[in-house]
């Protein structure tokens, strides 16, 4: 491609479209036939592990209560659209550093049926190629430690991470730039891209003649690129513009509400338009120096996630801050519950799948040993929901494979093999 070609898609705000070469060669093929699936998978992160007595539920699995004061008691309003899990293990895994690269890939590797990848990845892999981005990975304070085991939970392959754009602003250009001007100035721009993307098609059909049969395949992705890039001009005018973000400094630490909820909102509004099917928010990393300083607490939340039991006010304090986050996944979740469907009967909630993870069990332990998840969504009616299901030292990497199959992928381990196979016995 000449530099003048690179400087013209710049300027439409297209950019180069080899990237997507590794996602179409390498997605897995295999997908379930009939029965209910989801139609999109969307992960929510907060870190530090928890302590589990604050956390755990009370009850039996479909007669439960989230008891007063607990981390989980902002739920209530929504427990019956939840599956609380508690008592997986990871394998193989330990203490922050450890949790954090186990907990979306259960320590697989490049010869595992999983091939590294962390779960988003692998499923966006298998469904995102017919929407505008394969996946989308949203932020918020991720970065201030730079790119590291530490700091990144997604893996597009062993060892690479895909980094999650910890900017409203940023994310909404990228978004819903297009929508900016007003419908005749998006239709316009629409335009003018649809003209250079026929243009590029034009000469790499007419290159494909001159080509041998071993780099015939990788003409044939670029070819299948550019289709998915004509999908994504196309559907731009069914998304809904949400409010702008301001703008700030996004690793202000007093910006941390704020900036979640400004994720949570684009987040939504892409997957409703069917930008993507597949979207993560991380909230900040493990080791996070993230000060709760909207709640009235003064000391990083790393550093009260290791309070001792007789440090009341200590554990008091990081008690309000996960209930904080257990706030933010119930407004994800109710934003999801209360946005219809597009082309089909219910909600976006009762057509996904939506996972709440951690890096680790018990915080004070540095272990990764009965680490809690929570899953909110019907799943297509796969599920049924508003149960308590509690495990004895099971691999989490069963749960990624049940998580696979709500999605319509048919494999039968997820990460490390030798720790078992099958989905997680009881979610169905």
């Amino acid at each position: 491609m000449s530099i003048r070609r690179r400087s013209l898609l710049r300027g439409l705000g297209i950019g180069l479209v080899a990237a997507p070469f590794v996602n179409l060669l390498s997605a897995p093929s295999s997908r379930a036939e009939g029965g209910p699936v989801a139609r999109r998978f969307i992960v929510f992160f907060s870190p530090n592990g928890t302590i589990p007595q604050h956390w755990r539920p009370s009850g039996s699995e479909t007669e439960f209560t989230f008891p007063a004061g607990s981390i989980l008691e902002p739920l209530a309003d929504v427990q019956d659209r939840l599956i609380v899990v508690e008592g997986l293990d990871f394998f193989g895994a330990d203490n922050h550093k450890g949790g954090m690269a186990a907990m979306l890939t259960a320590s697989g590797a490049a010869g595992d049926e999983s091939g590294g990848l962390s779960i988003d990845q692998f499923v966006a892999r298998a469904v995102g190629g017919d929407t505008r981005f394969a996946s989308l990975e949203f932020g918020v304070q991720t970065s201030l430690w730079g790119g590291s085991t530490q700091t990144r939970m997604s893996y597009s392959a062993p060892k690479t991470w895909v980094t999650p754009d910890d900017d409203p602003v940023n994310v909404y250009g990228r978004l819903f730039g297009d929508l900016m001007g007003g419908e005749d100035a998006a239709a316009a721009l629409r335009a003018r891209r649809q003209r250079v993307v026929d243009l590029l098609v034009d000469e790499a059909t007419a290159l494909r003649g001159r080509l041998g049969s071993e780099e015939r395949p990788k003409l044939d992705a670029h070819l299948d690129a550019l289709a998915q890039l004509e999908k994504g001009l196309s559907g731009a005018t069914a998304c809904a513009l949400p409010g702008a973000p301001a703008a700030g400094d996004t690793q202000d630490n007093a910006r941390f509400p704020a900036t979640t909820t400004a994720q949570i909102d684009m987040m939504v509004a892409a997957l409703a338009c069917g930008m993507t099917r597949v979207a993560s928010l991380q909230l900040s990393h493990t080791v996070s120096p993230t000060v709760c300083s909207w709640l009235g607490v003064s000391e990083g939340h790393h550093s009260l996630s290791h309070m001792d039991d007789k440090n009341l006010a200590g554990v008091a304090q990081f008690v309000a801050c996960e209930r904080w986050f257990a706030e933010q996944f119930k407004y994800l979740v109710q934003k999801l519950a209360t946005t219809p469907e597009a082309d089909m009967q219910g909600s976006m909630l009762d057509n996904s799948v939506v996972l709440w993870a951690k890096e680790m069990g018990d915080s004070r332990m540095h272990n990764c040993v009965s680490v809690p998840f929570v899953l909110a969504g019907g799943a297509g009616g796969r599920w049924q929901t508003g149960r308590y299901l509690k495990f004895a030292g099971e691999s989490h990497g069963k749960l990624m494979v049940s998580l696979c199959q709500a999605m319509g992928l048919t494999n039968e381990t997820f990460g490390n093999p030798e720790v078992g196979a099958g989905p997680l016995p009881g979610l169905v």
